[in-house]
Formats: structure tokens, sequence, C-alpha cells
């Protein structure tokens, strides 16, 4: 017996993509036999209607954003005091503004570098942002150890650490300890006072921190951030994390 012919997009889709479990409740209803015609239909069916699988492709993406969404908006919830407020972030702009945008960042990304100069323009343009800095190495041993270092410059040196990011993230060349060192100390800060913290239990549990809530929103890539109930990923450029922000400060106010 031949699947019904209502089905066969359906099947075609699921097959497509490996999830004719999905479809467990139709699929209970054939008998072996009927199963193992399946297969040469299906294929028929999408070699005569290719479209079939970029209209599937296009839906799934559609609602695996979707649920994406959905996940990060739930995480933001929950975790909202930790992302926004917590001590272990580095802030600048207006500490009491009202809108906060959060920028996950690693010293190696270059798109980072880009993203600077965005977030920059955005302190001078917006007297009532606040941004929070939160290094989160995912780019391998030299990203983790510069990450400590400006950690450690948070620590000792808070006033100067926007100028060290700014020296660090610019700079030429990999980033790693040697380099962020040699970066605190253009800027003068100090190093011997940042040697002292490099034991300190405050820079693995700041990068953890970080860790945790990127795993909580799934990010995967810097930079990243969160601004109101909303996660932008990658360096998008200046005018979307305006709007950002922009929507973050009407769902405020409403």
């Amino acid at each position: 017996m031949l699947p019904r012919p209502g089905l066969r997009a359906a099947l075609a889709f699921a097959a497509a993509f490996g999830t004719l479990a999905t479809l467990s409740a139709p699929a209970a209803a054939f008998t072996d036999a009927e199963k193992a015609e399946m297969g040469p239909i299906i294929r028929d069916y999408l070699i005569k209607n290719p479209e079939v699988l970029q209209e599937a492709i296009a839906e799934l993406e559609k609602r695996q954003a979707a649920s994406e969404a959905k996940d990060r908006l739930q995480a933001v919830t929950q975790m909202k005091d930790l992302i926004f407020n917590s001590p272990r972030g580095v802030v600048v702009g207006n500490p009491k503004g009202d809108v906060t945008l959060v920028e996950f960042f690693d010293y190696n990304c270059g798109y980072c570098r880009k993203a600077l100069t965005d977030i920059e323009q955005l302190i001078k343009a917006d007297p009532k942002l606040k941004v929070v800095l939160r290094e989160f190495p995912v780019l391998g041993q030299g990203s983790v150890e510069a990450a400590q270092v400006a950690v450690a410059v948070r620590m000792v040196a808070p006033d100067k650490y926007m100028a060290f990011h700014h020296a660090l993230l610019s700079g030429r060349g990999q980033a790693d300890r040697a380099k962020a060192i040699a970066a605190a100390k253009e800027v003068g800060i100090d190093t011997a006072l940042i040697q002292k913290q490099a034991t300190s239990p405050e820079l693995n549990a700041t990068l953890d921190e970080s860790m945790k809530i990127a795993q909580a929103l799934g990010l995967n890539g810097t930079p990243s951030f969160v601004v109101g109930n909303d996660v932008v990923i990658g360096a998008v450029g200046y005018d979307k994390l305006k709007d950002a922000v922009d929507q973050a400060r009407k769902q405020a106010t409403n």
C-alpha cells in the first residue's frame, strides 16, 4: 500500500532531516511493507520538488531561532541581576544609566576591536547609557592569560581599566599575559601590583562567572551583547546597537 498523498510532503520533510520519529502517530499506522515503500516515494518526491528542502530548511531555521530567542529571554530574566549588576563586570559610561548594555569580549577577537569603536561612540552619544564589560576568553590560552591580567587591572586600578582595555584590544599581534602586562605598564599601572594578584582566586572566579552566564545565554563567540531583554550576537555595528538600546529604553518605560 502506498502512503496517502496528503502525507507525502510531511514524509519528505521528516526523512530529509531524520525526524520521522516526530510523526510517530501516523507512522505507527503503517505496516513494515508500507514503510519499505516509502523510501523510493520520498526520494522521487524530493527529486521532483527540490524546493521542498529549501522551504523546510527555512522553516527549521525560523523555528530554531524562535526557540533560541525564547530560551535566551528566559535566561536573561532568571539571571538579570548577575548579568547587569555583578561587581565582577567593569562599568563604563553612566553607572546610574537607565539602560545597561553588557558586552562579552575576547582580547584576541578582531571583531571586538571593531566593536570597541561602536561602544565608545555609544557612550559619547548617550549620557544615560551604562556599559558593562565582561572578559569572555574563548580563543585560546593567550586570551585566558590576557583576561586574567584584565581582571587584576580591575582589582588594582579600576580607574585605568578602560585605558588598558583600549591599549590591549587595539594592539598588534596575539594578546597574552606578556602583551597584557605591557599594555598595563603603557597606561601607567604598577605592574608589581598586578603580579601580586597572579594567584588570586578572583581571576578565575570572574572568568567562570562570565562562562556561566554565556552558557545560559547560548553564547559561543565574541563580541556578544545583552541589552534589555535582547541578546545581540556579533559585531553588528553602531546603528544596530543603538537601535537595541533605544528599544530597551522603550521597553523600560512601558
